[in-house]
């Protein structure tokens, strides 16, 4: 892995993390740096850090309040 690789990944707590918990990422990054972006895609999926699954936790937590509003009445 090249230094500048492997000092990106240890300065992000979440990829060093993940890198630990998925270790056959160390094999693809050892042989190329192309796949910096592939895991950087896996690990935001794996952890729900899309956009898509950002506005899906708004979208329940606004449902939550307004149940909760509700209730409240």
């Amino acid at each position: 892995m090249k230094l500048d690789t492997i000092m990106k990944i240890n300065s992000n707590p979440l990829e060093k993390q993940f890198l630990r918990e998925h270790s056959y990422w160390y094999k693809y990054l050892n042989r190329s740096d192309i796949f910096y972006q592939d895991f950087i895609k896996d690990m935001k999926e794996k952890y729900k850090l899309t956009t898509a699954d950002k506005l899906n936790k708004l979208s329940n937590d606004m449902t939550m309040l307004r149940t909760f509003l509700e209730v409240l009445k």
